[in-house]
């Protein structure tokens, strides 16, 4: 067995911690064994159905009770899991089916699960010739005992949460899986007779997928999981569940917790107890240190320890994490000369004039390497800001395509991140945004997260939901425009009041002018299944 599998196996039979689901109505709990248990089951049906080793599975389900044996079942066969994007309401399930298939040709699938509450999708993938398997019918299947798996074998295929027309999978190992798990787990120091995980990150994405269900499923730790939906609802659902658990590891992208802190702002005192947290982690999208330190002002009055707010930095290639602060470090910035930082490509510490203040985001995690490039593919030193590199055994090998295997890594095992950035001295890593929304106005490299969050400290701008975009990319004159969602969209006395405010805020922040603000209504900006901004397809929205 790999050791992945083998771990996973082991857990369940000697783990008294649990899956806890069905919160806020009906919680149950189930402890890995019991996962493993109905997970037997689940991979005598799939085996009934043909799956064996090294074919490829797509998951269509919403709920995390039915997620986890479905995918340890999927790996008992010795084969690989792709989490499907999910339809929502606003969907045009036509579309949906259309680029479903496409995916599911792409990694040769040889059949879907499909469970609550997609289950009405199942026709829609069978008349397309896919078969469909469900959560209900796999759960009655006969006792399985697993087949044997190898280190090099492909236990996830994430799609990924930035492509846009022809889709795109990281192909992730049971190695993979296996060294980054240690890897998070070490750097935390997590500790699985006391550590409790709270999670309502989506399961099609790599922080829920791979953060907060197959390393508590291997390695034995107890996690409370709620659905997106759910936290979307209520956010303070969230906070609730920790004080309930006593949770102490959560995690989440920067607009959550502006959507968390604006509810504790308006909670009495008393309201929840946040006391027992140490780690809160905020990756998956740029980290606005002014969303930190406000969440640490409001989090105050519940006992919420400022030191506990973790910006990290993560990504599918890597499996899951890149880097991740030490425990207690809580925010830690790193203030630049900005004009020195976009005009010559230098991270220079000051505290005078115009300057940036960046989020670091801890160090490599163990059995990572990284490095930032120039263009010419020159290392650069310390605070030189190129593009950063990586590499190590948890680096995914390559990605599928429509048009078959892509490696990740060039001849000496290298990724490119895509993401611009720099080390300090001492090798915290700063990201500044990525190579390809890099935004050039007279010789200055202009990040669109420095835009963005200008525009949202505009009242009116819904947290998470600005983005900028160049124009013109590649000319000699390039501009940008800024779109935002506002509740106030059909106002036409408060569009205008937000149109000139964003515009003055995000000059006072660059010293630039947007050629255009559009301020639309909630759910109008493209976004990627895991909740991010589409500033490509935002573009052709303008």
């Amino acid at each position: 067995m790999s050791k992945f599998t083998d771990e996973m196996y082991a857990t369940a039979h000697s783990s008294d911690r649990a899956l806890v689901t069905g919160e806020p109505d009906a919680p149950v709990r189930h402890t890995w064994g019991e996962i493993h248990a109905v997970a037997r089951c689940m991979a005598g049906g799939l085996a009934a159905a043909g799956i064996g080793h090294g074919d490829a599975v797509g998951v269509l389900a919403g709920q995390p009770v039915d997620i986890a044996p479905a995918v340890q079942a999927t790996w008992m066969r010795g084969a690989s899991v792709t989490m499907l994007h999910q339809p929502t309401p606003r969907t045009d399930l036509v579309a949906w089916a259309a680029d479903t298939e496409a995916v599911l040709r792409m990694i040769d699938a040889r059949a879907v699960i499909v469970g609550d509450p997609f289950d009405a999708a199942a026709p829609l993938l069978a008349e397309r010739g896919i078969r469909v398997v469900t959560v209900a019918d796999l759960r009655t299947g006969p006792d399985t005992d697993p087949l044997p798996t190898t280190e090099t074998d492909i236990a996830l295929q994430q799609l990924t949460s930035g492509s846009t027309g022809a889709p795109k999978a990281v192909q992730i190992t049971h190695r993979n899986f296996y060294v980054n798990a240690y890897a998070m787990i070490d750097r935390i120091k997590f500790d699985r007779n006391h550590d409790v995980m709270i999670s309502w990150l989506p399961l099609f994405h790599d922080m829920g997928m791979v953060g907060f269900l197959s390393v508590p499923m291997q390695y034995g730790a107890e996690v409370v999981s709620i659905t997106p939906l759910d936290f979307l609802r209520r956010p303070l659902l969230w906070a609730e569940l920790i004080e309930k658990y006593r949770g102490t590891v959560t995690a989440a992208p920067n607009f959550a917790y502006s959507l968390l802190s604006r509810r504790l702002r308006q909670a009495p005192d008393g309201a929840v107890d946040l006391s027992s947290v140490r780690y809160m982690w905020n990756g998956a999208e740029p980290v606005d240190p002014d969303t930190v330190t406000t969440l640490a002002t409001d989090g105050a009055r519940f006992g919420l320890d400022p030191a506990a707010l973790t910006p990290v930095y993560g990504m599918a290639e890597t499996t899951l994490a890149v880097s991740v602060p030490d425990a207690g470090r809580g925010l830690v910035l790193d203030t630049v000369d900005a004009e020195l930082l976009e005009a010559v490509g230098r991270a220079v510490p000051t505290d005078r004039g115009p300057v940036r203040r960046l989020a670091t985001l801890g160090y490599l995690v163990d059995n990572l390497e990284g490095r930032v490039v120039d263009a010419e593919g020159r290392v650069l030193p310390a605070r030189g800001v190129g593009v950063i590199q990586v590499r190590g055994p948890a680096v995914t090998p390559g990605y599928v395509t429509t048009e078959g295997f892509v490696p990740a890594q060039d001849a000496d095992g290298w990724l490119d991140t895509g993401d611009v950035g720099y080390f300090t001295e001492d090798g915290l890593v700063v990201v500044c945004g990525r190579i390809k929304d890099v935004i050039i106005m007279g010789g200055r490299n202009i990040y669109p997260t420095d835009i963005e969050r200008a525009a949202a400290r505009v009242t009116g701008v819904r947290p998470g939901n600005a983005v900028a975009v160049r124009l013109d990319a590649g000319d000699k004159r390039e501009s940008f425009a800024v779109v935002v969602e506002s509740n106030a969209f059909d106002d036409s006395g408060e569009v205008e009041r937000i149109e000139h405010e964003v515009a003055h805020e995000v000059f006072a922040e660059i010293g630039v002018r947007p050629r255009r603000v559009a301020v639309l209504g909630p759910g109008a900006l493209p976004k990627t299944s895991s909740g991010k901004l589409r500033r490509g397809n935002t573009l052709a929205l303008l």
